[in-house]
């Protein structure tokens, strides 16, 4: 059965036309939880900016301080590389060319490498000490004809003598109870030796410098 909305009536008259303390409260508390979820709806939107504008911030700190770390660790790089350049010693490239030449010429003159090579146990003293006299010889006219020598140091043997800080370590080596820095004060045990000059024969092109020693046919 429908509805007759024509037979509803509205009586105005009975709308109450004062506020009492119950409406009152009861508009007081829709008025509070209205202000609450507009609050609960803007604040997370106003957070959330907030947030991303102080994140940008500190993104925008952390990019030139990862930078200065990046830089840092390569020049700390840079320094140990230098350090361990220093501390290596550069060595050099050399040929054995001058130092095949010289075996040929103590072997020539005498008999070195023959000497050397020979098991000296079936030998007696005086067999050997033969021919030392040979080698000696020999090998004395081959460094007074091709070498210059000078002793390092001018002190005479045994003498004491202190080395000064700084002292060329190449040139001086210190033995015994090495301890401290310089100066070192003690005995001058060997004066030493350093060569002043070499003139060593030069050598023709396509000469074998290995062949120290040509094999004999005798005809």
């Amino acid at each position: 059965m429908a509805f007759d909305f024509s037979k509803l009536t509205v009586d105005l008259s009975a709308m109450p036309t004062t506020i009492d303390m119950g409406h009152a409260w009861l508009g007081g508390l829709l008025l509070v939880m209205l202000v609450l979820y507009i609050a609960k709806k803007g604040k997370p939107v106003e957070i959330e900016k907030v947030v991303e504008k102080e994140v940008e911030k500190i993104v925008e700190v952390e990019k030139p301080v990862e930078k200065i770390v990046e830089v840092e660790k390569v020049v700390e790089v840079e320094k140990i590389v230098e350090k361990i350049v220093e501390v290596e010693p550069k060595l050099k490239t050399t040929t054995p060319d001058s130092a095949l030449q010289l075996l040929s010429l103590l072997q020539q003159e005498a008999r070195f490498i023959d000497f050397m090579q020979e098991d000296l146990k079936g030998f007696a003293d005086a067999e050997i000490g033969a021919a030392a006299r040979v080698i000696h010889e020999g090998g004395q006219k081959v460094l007074n004809e091709y070498f210059r020598f000078a002793p390092v140091r001018e002190e005479e043997e045994e003498s004491r003598i202190t080395l000064p800080k700084g002292f060329n370590a190449s040139e001086v080596r210190l033995t015994g109870n090495v301890v401290g820095e310089a100066p070192f004060t003690g005995t001058l045990i060997h004066r030493g030796w350093k060569v002043t000059d070499v003139k060593l024969p030069k050598l023709a092109e396509g000469h074998d410098a290995n062949i120290v020693a040509a094999a004999e046919v005798e005809l």
